[in-house]
């Protein structure tokens, strides 16, 4: 799944790493800003019902993060995109991982020309 592909990414290029190192290494950065983005639109993939199911993910949350990314372009905050990878992504890990092994997930997907 997209999403948890995205998330294991950010943890392999921040793994042992600082805010400091973010700031400095442009590739880390931009991997990282491209797959939060990533989760986001995986995210925005997913059916309300499916959403509203799985309520203890703050879905809002995630896909409002996505489109802070792509619309803020210029001024995202460094120390907004460390408390994701250091905070969120943990947890929304260990979430992808359950649903990933208790649901069907083309259940649950919307298909892209759904109206």
């Amino acid at each position: 799944m997209h999403m948890q592909e995205a998330i294991d990414r950010i943890i392999k290029y921040t793994q042992g790493h600082t805010l400091e190192d973010l700031r400095t290494d442009d590739m880390m950065y931009y991997a990282v800003v491209k797959n939060i983005e990533i989760i986001g639109e995986a995210a925005n993939m997913l059916t309300e019902g499916f959403r509203q199911s799985h309520s203890e993910t703050p879905w809002k949350m995630v896909r409002g993060m996505r489109n802070y990314i792509v619309h803020e372009y210029f001024q995202i905050d460094d120390i907004v995109v460390w408390q994701v990878v250091t905070e969120n992504i943990p947890t929304l890990r260990k979430q992808v991982a359950n649903y990933l092994s208790g649901t069907d997930w083309k259940q649950w997907e919307q298909q892209p020309f759904d109206a």
